[in-house]
């Protein structure tokens, strides 16, 4: 059959078009697109495009599945919502497209590194070389005001030759802004509250350190005539394989350098000589005593050191 050049073309048969040569939106007016084709028997029907009315569901027919990121149709009045798929997290309020909910952190993370607890600190093995060597330590150095032991700790703990905190109680106690207990107001109930805190804090601290292979030297002045708030406090704190250190130069000494000092670090002559008249009861106590009067600061670091690797050879009873 042929038709003139610029004729319209008869319409075809094929989707879309009807049978008498009328489109299908012709037929169906206000309804956009092809006409729906029936699925096969026991087949659910496609998806409906989106803007489209999803088509209606016969007797008996499976519904249709959502589209690409379009949450699940809201069940039927009457009818129970569908079973969530294995491995699917159900929702709650939160549509497909919507936000996702936060995950919940794991118990016993922080971050995404996991922390292993810290137990008691237990007595270190020998080391194989020369002084401490690369051995995981937790040290207790003590001493009077003056005595330098903060210095002696910090510089110790930066010439070591494996990763080592120094952690010094007064610091500690400063992080107590406001209501700070002075030591120049006097000893008191509140003074000594403050002072088991941040010895607690500090013991935690060490415990946490080396539990992640960490040494740790710690700095107080801790005196023999008060057991309360005594040594026992530390290795309760820390654990048997604390090692304490007492830093005790002469009273000439420690008075010079208190001089030096400014803030609430600086205390009153008689106060010095008092702190450090009493911090001779160490003698005798079994404790290993280092006299840094005559040394400088890389001298008592150094010796600190080889004190330190006797006390692992052969552990003060204390």
């Amino acid at each position: 059959m042929q038709h003139a050049v610029g004729a319209p073309l008869p319409p075809p048969h094929g989707p879309g078009i009807g049978h008498v040569g009328r489109p299908y939106q012709a037929q169906h007016p206000g309804h956009p697109g092809t006409p729906p084709i029936p699925p096969a028997p026991g087949q659910a029907p496609p998806p409906p495009a989106p803007g489209q009315a999803p088509p209606l569901q016969g007797p008996g027919q499976a519904p249709p599945p959502p589209a690409p990121g379009q949450g699940p149709p809201p069940p039927a009045p009457g009818q129970a919502p569908p079973p969530q798929a294995p491995g699917q997290t159900p929702q709650h309020g939160w549509s497909g497209t919507g936000p996702t909910p936060p995950a919940r952190e794991a118990v016993g993370h922080t971050g995404h590194v996991q922390l292993p607890p810290g137990g008691p600190v237990p007595l270190p093995a020998p080391p194989a070389g020369a002084g401490t060597g690369g051995a995981t330590l937790a040290v207790l150095l003590i001493g009077p005001a003056g005595a330098g032991k903060t210095t002696v700790a910090k510089l110790w703990a930066a010439r070591r030759r494996v990763p080592t905190a120094h952690v010094s109680l007064d610091d500690v106690r400063e992080w107590v802004c406001s209501g700070f207990a002075d030591p120049q107001a006097g000893w008191n109930d509140h003074s000594e509250a403050q002072y088991r805190l941040a010895r607690r804090t500090c013991g935690f601290a060490a415990r946490n350190f080396l539990a992640n292979g960490i040494s740790c030297i710690l700095d107080d002045a801790v005196f023999p005539d008060r057991p309360v708030v005594g040594l026992g406090g530390w290795k309760r704190h820390v654990g048997p394989g604390l090692l304490p250190v007492v830093l005790l130069p002469g009273l000439e000494i420690v008075l010079e350098r208190n001089a030096a000092r400014s803030g609430n670090r600086r205390l009153s002559d008689e106060e010095v000589a008092r702190i450090h008249g009493r911090m001779a009861g160490w003698y005798g106590s079994g404790l290993p005593i280092i006299d840094n009067s005559t040394y400088d600061v890389e001298t008592t670091a150094r010796v600190l050191d080889d004190v330190l690797a006797r006390s692992i050879a052969s552990p003060p009873a204390w």
